[in-house]
């Protein structure tokens, strides 16, 4: 087989980058890299970074398309002159830049604040990584117009990414997104960018004032605060923050609460961008848990917390017959509100925020309590958006819980993203409690199936190694002749949110769909089971959510182990039918 050789148009970037203003270092990696792997450089080189609706995520390395202090000097310059387009007495409110414990992600950090200094902005800058959370809390602290993080969440090792914040602490949405993507699109040279020192007088560094009035933020929102000082002891806790920024945050968090009888996995503090136990740093993931429940175990430990590299997810397990018992984002989700409904006692014009793909039992236990669930496109971002539409309004919703299937939970409004820290502090306050009643958390979800019938979740992911366009070309042949039935279960509804339309099947009756644009479909089944596909927004892959429920039955686990199964084949069918490989 031929060695792939650099095309024309590669060559012809790659000559640019060879000269001024690019520096020695990436020259030297651009060489290495034409040597070792042309293909990828290929692709590097012929490709542009593509600045999404709330940021952009991608590999690192030299080349527009990857992500590099060039690239993202060019997206900063993008934005700063986005920002400049402001009032002035708006752009001094200034930008909030953050980072998490990746590879080149203080660089990263650095080089944006360098840039926006640069453009006469002023830069409120981490004097070290924190969480993704944080980011959206200082933004609010600082009063700013806008707030920059640098993460890749729980992608590989090779992956960083730059999120953008706007002033009420949420991810961007319209008009801001799009406004911002046109202004990134129109700098055409690197020479275009605006660099001060990192001493300028536009950067000032976070101090601890802004850690302690984080702290405080969250501490203020604990159900039983003098029972957790008095009592948290008990509670024996392993934790893990995978490398990442949770271990700012989170330990502390717990002990002052009074959670002292805690335990950390030692491998995994870090910081350590290379991820050496965890290659895939998804909380959701077996493999990044080995270790923690090697010390659950060993410790005998009632839970098990972990939070991904920038700590806004938190996984839960517990020891459950002497093995690991691992919750999923539903799940835990669920008992989360449930022992928010129980003492908070919500009543008035309240509501829960969940997405399109997270179980419909967060629904189900809102509208039993009088509450209203808004679902919402998968993102935070739009729960985000939904709390400060309502804060805005006369007579709007008061917002309870937020909360999306992939470990993603919000419970107040000091943040304005998923915060591992605020869900580490309910677990583990949920977990005293039933300890005192010498319950598990497993036996409360029991507990709460009892009340609302069983729920079971499964999800799927589809990838291509041909990229994304194959599976989006078979993606779009679904939409075209979607299914009547699948596995042998007729589907009554399909909404199709690309077309925000949903149509009925027996009667052709159609109803427009409220959310925004997106290419997903979603198909109601009438055993009250649902199915959900879309595609990944950062990596070529299809992801299919199966959702399925059935009455409470006597014995619990054998009614989960069944539907487990069902849902297991129905998923295996559709994707063999639609999606073979």
């Amino acid at each position: 087989m031929a060695k792939e050789t650099l095309t024309q148009e590669a060559e012809k970037v790659i000559e640019e980058w060879l000269k001024d203003p690019y520096d020695e270092e990436i020259r030297k990696e651009i060489k290495e890299l034409i040597a070792k792997n042309p293909a990828e450089a290929n692709d590097a080189f012929t490709t542009e970074i593509q600045f999404g609706t709330g940021g952009l995520r991608a590999k690192m390395g030299p080349g527009p398309g990857r992500m590099n202090n060039y690239t993202i000097q060019t997206v900063t310059q993008g934005l700063a002159n986005y920002i400049r387009t402001f009032p002035k007495d708006q752009r001094l409110r200034g930008v909030v830049v953050c980072h998490d414990c990746r590879i080149h992600s203080r660089e990263f950090a650095e080089e944006t604040a360098r840039v926006l200094a640069g453009n006469e902005i002023h830069v409120y800058l981490v004097p070290e990584l924190r969480p993704t959370p944080f980011c959206s809390f200082a933004v609010r602290h600082y009063k700013a117009l806008a707030g920059i993080n640098i993460t890749a969440s729980h992608n590989p090792r090779e992956y960083n990414g730059y999120k953008v914040y706007w002033s009420d602490g949420a991810q961007v949405v319209s008009p801001h997104d799009n406004e911002i993507i046109a202004s990134i699109e129109k700098v055409k040279s690197i020479k275009e960018v605006k660099l001060s020192d990192l001493d300028s007088r536009y950067i000032t560094t976070i101090n601890k004032n802004c850690d302690e009035a984080y702290l405080k933020a969250v501490l203020d929102l604990t159900l039983f605060p003098q029972r957790d000082r008095d009592e948290g002891k008990k509670l024996s806790i392993v934790y893990s923050p995978l490398y990442g920024a949770g271990m700012t945050m989170i330990p502390e968090a717990l002990k002052r609460l009074g959670f002292t009888n805690l335990h950390v996995v030692k491998e995994q503090q870090g910081p350590d961008g290379t991820f050496p136990t965890a290659p895939y740093p998804n909380p959701e993931m077996d493999e990044a848990l080995q270790l923690g429940w090697r010390d659950l175990k060993a410790q005998n430990a009632d839970i098990l917390l972990v939070s991904d590299p920038d700590s806004d997810r938190l996984s839960c397990s517990i020891l459950h017959h002497g093995k690991p018992r691992k919750f999923t984002g539903n799940e835990l989700g669920a008992l989360l509100l449930h022992n928010l409904i129980y003492h908070l006692k919500p009543a008035g014009k309240w509501a829960s925020i969940t997405t399109i793909v997270s179980s419909p039992l967060i629904a189900e236990m809102t509208k039993r309590h009088k509450g209203t669930c808004f679902e919402v496109l998968t993102g935070f971002k739009y729960i985000g958006e939904l709390i400060h539409q309502w804060e805005n309004e006369p007579d709007g919703y008061q917002f309870l819980f937020g909360m999306e299937e992939s470990l993603g939970y919000l419970f107040g409004t000091y943040a304005r993203d998923k915060d591992a820290t605020i869900a580490a502090v309910l677990t583990a306050e949920t977990a005293l409690e039933l300890k005192n009643q010498h319950m598990t958390l497993l036996d409360q979800l029991y507990t709460i199936y009892e009340v609302y019938g069983i729920f079971r979740e499964e999800q799927r992911t589809i990838e291509s190694k041909a990229g994304m366009e194959p599976m989006l070309k078979k993606l779009a042949q679904l939409r075209l002749n979607p299914p009547k039935e699948i596995a042998g279960i007729k589907v009554e509804r399909i909404e199709d949110y690309q077309v925000q339309k949903s149509t009925v099947l027996k009667t052709g009756e159609t109803k427009h769909l409220s959310l925004p644009k997106s290419n997903v479909l979603s198909f109601m089944l009438e055993n009250q089971w649902k199915l959900i596909i879309r595609p990944s927004g950062t990596e070529p892959k299809l992801k299919i959510y199966g959702h399925a429920r059935a009455p409470h039955e006597a014995n619990i686990e054998r009614a989960l182990d069944r539907l487990e199964k069902e849902l297991a084949d129905l998923l295996s069918h559709f994707e063999k039918t639609h999606f073979p490989n």
